[in-house]
């Protein structure tokens, strides 16, 4: 695996820090980061549900696979060079609970968007928070 592309909302403001974030890491895979729903996702990935990829963090390999809520979340900290270890770790069975943990709190972070940073014009988060 070469290259992962990273679909987020950039109306969400707790996207964009996570986005800023991914990109501010050693990436060990190099992390594409394309606002989910845009015309470059829409040629990029044709066949995608991108109403779907606005509500849900997703992830596409350079072989095609998608990942999508946990496996995105667990596949963006493989890609990193620091969190490789942790996501090896956590992908190891009877371990997917605390996967699921981090994955929900990352999604309430998005519904409070810490800071109040969404653009209530274009979000397309289903958290009243993020409208």
């Amino acid at each position: 695996m070469r290259y992962l592309t990273v679909l987020y909302d950039e109306n969400c403001g707790f996207c964009r820090r996570a986005g800023r974030w991914l990109r501010m890491q050693n990436q060990l895979v190099w992390l594409d980061l394309v606002p989910a729903g845009s015309d470059a996702a829409r040629r990029k990935f044709p066949v995608l549900d991108h109403e779907a990829t606005k509500r849900k963090i997703t992830v596409i390999a350079d072989n095609g696979d998608v990942y999508t809520g946990d496996d995105a979340w667990l596949v963006c900290l493989w890609a990193l060079r620091a969190w490789r270890p942790l996501a090896v770790s956590m992908s190891k069975p009877g371990r997917a609970r605390f996967v699921r943990a981090a994955a929900g709190l990352a999604d309430r972070l998005r519904a409070n968007s810490l800071g109040g940073e969404n653009d209530a014009r274009g979000s397309t988060c289903n958290h009243a928070q993020c409208a």
